[in-house]
């Protein structure tokens, strides 16, 4: 009997008003694989995360996780379900009001019966994961944008989750500061081994940490291939996506170097 897909979307449609966003998408995610996804801005690569983690109810379609569909499930069941992931939103989104200590404590005090001192060790943990020790008494306005996102990361993982969400994780940031956090996906899902799925439109880090990269386009999945065999696909939306990335990159380069 064969093992079901840790993540099973089929049909996903999802419409805000007027506007038809995921328009019967399919797409179908083994237990450890990472996968990206991949999508210029506004073609719902967020509205998709948020289905997968049972944030947003699809308008027709299903959203099963190792088999059980969330929307079918009872209230108690889709929460317990929910538990499994972890997930990184755009930015950090961090509590500006806690210490980052306080900000990867937070699931753990909420979600847990860990001492004191549990907590503090497991921080500790997924920080050291991420290479921020001991930071945990600064605030998030005293990070940089890349350590922000960092500490973010620690937090979606404090609880251990068998799945891991990464939106947009480099939107925004320098290469430098690109390369760090890519290093440090590359570290989590090496170490941690959990099913992960990344949002991005940035083709470098999709190929770094990917072991399937799919494009998201007119609201479906039209192209789900591993790294090397996207890169050299003949797909006409492939290639345009491939090529309009690569233009943006050296267009961005050109404006460095002229502002030097």
């Amino acid at each position: 009997m064969h093992e079901p897909p840790e993540i099973q979307l089929a049909g996903l449609r999802k419409s805000f008003g007027p506007k038809l966003v995921l328009d019967g998408l399919d797409l179908s995610i083994a237990r450890g694989d990472s996968v990206v996804v991949l999508g210029k801005s506004g073609a719902g690569k967020s509205v998709l995360l948020k289905h997968l983690v049972g944030l947003l109810e699809p308008d027709t379609g299903t959203v099963a996780v190792q088999g059980e569909d969330l929307w079918t499930a009872p209230r108690s069941r889709r929460d317990e379900i929910r538990r499994r992931f972890g997930m990184s939103f755009q930015e950090g989104a961090l509590f500006d009001s806690m210490t980052v200590g306080e900000n990867v404590a937070f699931p753990l005090r909420r979600h847990t019966r860990m001492t004191p001192a549990e907590v503090r060790g497991r921080v500790a943990e997924c920080l050291a994961l991420v290479r921020l020790h001991g930071i945990e008494e600064r605030r998030p306005a005293e990070l940089s944008g890349g350590m922000r996102r960092r500490v973010g990361f620690a937090r979606a993982i404090a609880l251990k989750p068998e799945i891991l969400l990464l939106d947009e994780p480099t939107t925004g940031l320098d290469p430098i500061t690109t390369d760090v956090l890519t290093r440090v996906i590359v570290r989590m899902r090496d170490t941690l081994m959990p099913t992960m799925v990344t949002i991005t439109h940035d083709l470098k880090v999709a190929f770094a940490v990917a072991e399937r990269v799919a494009l998201l386009d007119g609201g479906r999945i039209v192209a789900d291939l591993p790294p090397r065999e996207f890169a050299a696909s003949s797909d006409p939306r492939v290639a345009a996506f491939v090529r309009g990335d690569a233009s943006e990159e050296l267009e961005a380069a050109g404006s460095e170097k002229g502002s030097e």
